[in-house]
């Protein structure tokens, strides 16, 4: 499917993402956005190559004591697993919703995944990560509303298929908006094909209706 994206990743998301500093649920939004996004994959390759004439530039370091590859591989075996996911090549398929890193990590495309009703037709899909941040897939149907809420901290939004609007503007499949705690808004699932988006937040949306806030700790968004 043709992807022609207008909204893009800000430098501090992708210097993070070059460092490894990111959450997991963040990492994997930059991670299927750069899979189809030329201009952001340039980016973040630049980033990646100055951190690299960086650690170049180090001064040597001091001589390793006997015993230091062993110290290494004891404290490399009580590592968490790694949740930083490298900058993958385009993703050479058309046909699939879900871009590679996407489809690698949930084993699949939007057919395999198990969604859970919210009603109205919206579908969520919470996706297993590190708890400092969450990130899940919600399907929406064309011409609806998602309640108007603001944002406790940040949220990323990809869009996989369809588009929605809001303030902003219009976010078609490839587009990320990028949420702070001073955006406030009412996403609304534009026509044509039902949207699907992957969204990571770090903390709580804000919503402003009292049923929305009422299903809060039932949805976990």
């Amino acid at each position: 499917m043709t992807t022609r994206i207008t909204h893009h990743l800000n430098d501090a998301l992708l210097m993070s993402y070059a460092a490894g500093s990111l959450p997991e649920a963040f990492s994997l939004v930059v991670a299927t956005h750069v899979s189809l996004c030329d201009e952001c994959r340039a980016r973040l390759a630049g980033f990646e190559a100055v951190g690299g004439a960086v650690l170049e530039a180090e001064e040597p370091a001091a001589a390793m004591a006997e015993d230091s590859l062993a110290a290494t591989l004891r404290r490399i075996a009580a590592m968490p697993e790694e949740t930083h996911m490298r900058a993958p090549e385009p993703d050479a398929a058309s046909d699939p919703v879900f871009p590679m890193p996407l489809r690698d990590y949930v084993g699949g495309d939007a057919q395999d995944v198990h969604w859970r009703a919210l009603g109205g037709g919206v579908r969520q899909a919470v996706l297993p990560t590190e708890k400092d941040a969450t990130v899940r897939l919600l399907y929406i149907p064309a011409g609806m509303a998602m309640p108007d809420h603001g944002h406790g901290g940040m949220e990323l939004t990809m869009v996989l298929q369809g588009a929605f609007e809001d303030a902003g503007g219009r976010y078609g499949r490839g587009d990320v908006e990028v949420a702070g705690e001073d955006l406030d808004h009412t996403p609304v699932a534009a026509p044509g094909p039902d949207c699907i988006c992957l969204a990571a937040t770090d903390a709580p949306l804000k919503f402003r209706g009292i049923l929305p806030r009422l299903a809060q700790p039932f949805i976990g968004i």
